[in-house]
Parts: C-alpha cells; structure tokens; sequence
C-alpha cells in the first residue's frame, strides 16, 4: 500500500479505515502462524542426539561447529602419581608349568656356582601363552560284520556322543560365537578360522552352524522370555531391523540378569504386547506410542529421553517456548542430582522430600502448555503427553529396582544395533529366528557373566545326545 492509497482509505472515513486495520490484523496473524510452522519444521530438521532419540550415529554436525566442551591439558595416559593397575600374578594352582632358573656365573668374580644351592627370596615371572591351536580330525570308521547264524552282515552305528555334522561341539560353538557374540561377518568367521585354527570352513557351512545353533535355542528362548516376563522390572525399548531388504523391528526387553529379543514385522502396540505378554512387571521405556495402553501407575518414562526432548524445546527462537524447555530442563537436572544423591545415601525418604517441589513446578508448567492459547504444536503436544503419562514420571520414588532412566534397555540393544549394521540385518524368517534367539543368549551371557562360548558348546552338546539345552535363566 502507497501513500496515495493510504490517504484515499483515510479520506473514506472511519469505517473504512477500521476494515483495513482488521484485514491487516488478519494477515499478521495468518504470516506470524506460518513463521512459527517454518521454523518448527526447520527445527525438526536440526534434531540430533542432543535435543532428540536419534543416535548420535546420526549426527550432522555440518553448520554446527565443534562440540561443546574444554579441552583437557592432561596428557593421554596415567598421570602423575597414578599407582597403576598392572597385571597380578596367578596363583600358583593356576600355573600349568613352572621353570626354576639357576645362576651359572657369579656376576662380580665370574667364579662357578654349579655345585651352590638356591638361596634368598625368589623372583617370580609369569609368562601367558596360546598354545599351538589345530582343529583336531578324528575319523569314525564304521565296520561291518556278518551274522555266523544266518548271515546278515551288520554295519557299526555312530555312538550318541559323536557329531553327525563335520564339525564338532567346540568349533561349532566357537564359530557361533564369532557371529553372534563378535559380531563378525561370515567372511571374517571363515578367515578367522582358517587363520587361527588352520581349518577350512564354507562361508554357507557357517551360516547352517549359526542357524543350526539358533535351532537349538529354542527352549531356553521361551524360558528366558518367561522369567523376564516374571521379573518385577522390565525395560524394554526397539529399533529398526531389515529382513530381505524390507523394514522390520527389533524388540528387546530387558533385567538385570537376562535379555529376550525379538524380530517383528512393527513397532505397534501388538508387537509390544507380542513381547510382554501378560507380565505384571514395572515397564521402563521410552514415550514411544506403543507403549500408551500400559497403566501409567505400572510404568516408568525415561526422564534420559525427556531431557532431550526438553532440550529441543529450550533451543527454540519463539520465547515461551524457549522459556517452557529452559525451566524443564533446570527440573530434569534437579531430578538427576537428587537420584544420583539417593544411590549414594539410599535414604528414600529424602529422595521423595526433593523430588516433590520438582513434580509440582513441571506440573505447573505442563498445565500452562496444554492450553489450546499455546500456538506451537510441539510444545502443546509434549505438555498434554506428559499430563496424560503423569504417574509413569514418578514411578521410581516408589518402587524398589525402578530407575528414572531405561539405561539397561539402551545399553542391552545396542550389542543388536551394532550387529545389525554390520549385518545388514536377516534374509529369512529362519535366519530372523536363529538371529534374535543368539543375540539374546549372548546379552543374556555378558549379563550374567557367564562365558558365551562355553555355553554354545554345552547347547550343541545336548543337541548331539539328544538332550533339552541348558538354561540361560
């Protein structure tokens, strides 16, 4: 609008001049709504693992400089001072071999001590050392004989204990255990063995021994999934899995002595009632919608993720926004110290005492975003998921075993993340199957600190004589 067309409206009269403002008014408003939609929708494009779940795999840090932080003047290394953690000596049960050293010469005259006997303390030196590795062949003859009676001739049977494959209990658990508990490639397993053991093995010999194995888990698959179902507190939390270059899910659930994984065709609600079952445990997760139809007062939301979510919210141009983030994280940080206090104390009491004025000021603010006056969608959304979620905030003041975070589901899956990038993921539904019943026995193993290995080879043991598998929990 031009002077001249400005003063023509003014010369109109007042009703005129009205009917501009209100037109002008309304084009203000629909231009600020659509500013504040632009810059949420560039926002959403900067989420990284600092203000969202994405991991930090995920990270652009194009345009974003260095990460914050000080630089250390410390040298890499132990640092002055530092007593060292070298390595112990074994005791001498554990010692295979030992070799006693004499001295020939003595070192200032040179003069013999052949005929002279030990004397003085002694000085211990332990060497560790592999012994040479071969794959041992043995070859099972089986002989025939003739009946004197009626003439039958009869051939030897194999014994219950001897492999009906090529490769026995050992190498097969070893190789399982490259696979699944190192996460090599089939490739990389064949080298290894070829290398280290001085063995030839098939790139498909060592996916049959990997499905093979899979097989063989079956029932301790089911007894771990029931005693994670029966535990008091579960954590549980997914991601993304490819089967045949389609996209799955990966399903894990997770206690302090046991894991059980599983591939689905989603992340919805079935799959994770699929998982859980009819458990009546505590359910620490993230605020992933699948979870929504757990009873709030029977669940634990990670205050890890809403930290990032607030942190989100904090970066935000738009004040009132910013402000909502800025005061949520200042509680997420008070809720942190005050559980960090709590594990060295363990005075529960107090913990609650803190905790209390936290979950009121939160409370507060969460009722302010919900109202519909609140433009921004993702503040609004947030505040209203939180209020609708409110006992699952603070089930861990209560509860024995329950923590504000789901750390031990985070750390459980990132073993199945990594092997699935490395993987690509399964082929086949069998593969799938042999894929999460390894996985969760080799979780299940670093767990319970008990050796994978020697695990798979009690498995492959039993599936040799016929026997049920060992248990994992």
């Amino acid at each position: 609008m031009d002077r001249a067309e400005a003063e023509a409206i003014y010369d109109s009269g007042p009703k005129a001049c009205v009917e501009v403002l209100l037109a002008l008014a309304n084009q203000v408003e629909r231009l600020e709504g659509r500013v504040e939609r632009l810059e949420e929708e560039l926002r959403e494009l900067r989420r990284d693992s600092d203000n969202s779940s994405l991991p930090p795999s995920a990270d652009s840090r194009s345009g974003k400089g260095p990460r914050k932080g000080k630089r250390s003047d410390r040298k890499p290394g132990g640092q002055p001072g530092h007593p060292g953690s070298g390595r112990r000596l074994l005791p001498i049960e554990q010692v295979d071999e030992v070799v006693e050293h004499l001295p020939c010469r003595c070192r200032e005259c040179g003069g013999s001590l052949a005929d002279r006997p030990a004397r003085g303390p002694v000085r211990r030196h332990q060497v560790a050392e592999l012994p040479e590795i071969a794959v041992r062949v043995s070859e099972h003859r089986l002989l025939r004989r003739g009946c004197p009676d009626c003439g039958a001739i009869t051939q030897a049977a194999l014994p219950p204990d001897v492999p009906r494959e090529r490769f026995g209990p050992r190498l097969q658990g070893a190789v399982a255990t490259l696979a699944a508990g190192f996460r090599l490639s089939r490739r990389q397993v064949v080298d290894l063995c070829r290398e280290l053991f001085g063995t030839e093995i098939a790139i498909g010999t060592v996916d049959a021994i990997v499905a093979r194995s899979g097989g063989a888990l079956r029932e301790p698959q089911k007894r771990l999934r029931d005693a994670v179902r029966g535990s008091p507190v579960v954590c549980v939390d997914e991601t993304g899995w490819k089967q045949a270059g389609q996209r799955r899910a990966l399903w894990g659930a997770f206690t302090d002595e046991a894991a059980v994984l599983r591939v689905a065709p989603s992340r919805h609600r079935e799959e994770a009632e699929a998982l859980l079952g009819d458990s009546e445990a505590i359910v620490s997760s993230d605020r992933w919608w699948a979870y929504d139809h757990l009873d709030p007062a029977r669940r634990q939301l990670c205050w890890s993720h809403l930290q990032r979510a607030f942190r989100f919210h904090a970066e935000s141009p738009l004040a009132h926004q910013s402000e909502f983030g800025e005061a949520c994280l200042r509680i997420a940080a008070g809720v942190f110290e005050s559980w960090r206090e709590f594990q060295r104390s363990g005075d529960r009491r107090r913990l609650r005492r803190e905790v209390r004025p936290l979950e009121r000021d939160l409370r507060k603010r969460c009722e302010q975003g919900k109202r519909k006056s609140v433009k921004t969608r993702y503040h609004r959304g947030l505040a209203r998921n939180l209020i609708k979620a409110w006992p699952a905030l603070w089930t861990f003041l209560e509860h024995e075993g329950v923590e504000p975070t789901n750390n031990r589901a985070e750390r459980g899956l990132r073993h199945a993340v990594i092997y699935r990038k490395l993987s690509q993921g399964s082929r086949s539904e069998r593969g799938a199957l042999a894929t999460e019943r390894l996985l969760s026995a080799a979780i299940s193993c670093r767990l319970g600190g008990r050796s994978l290995f020697a695990y798979l080879v009690e498995v492959s043991q039993a599936s040799i004589r016929g026997q049920p598998a060992p248990a994992l929990a």
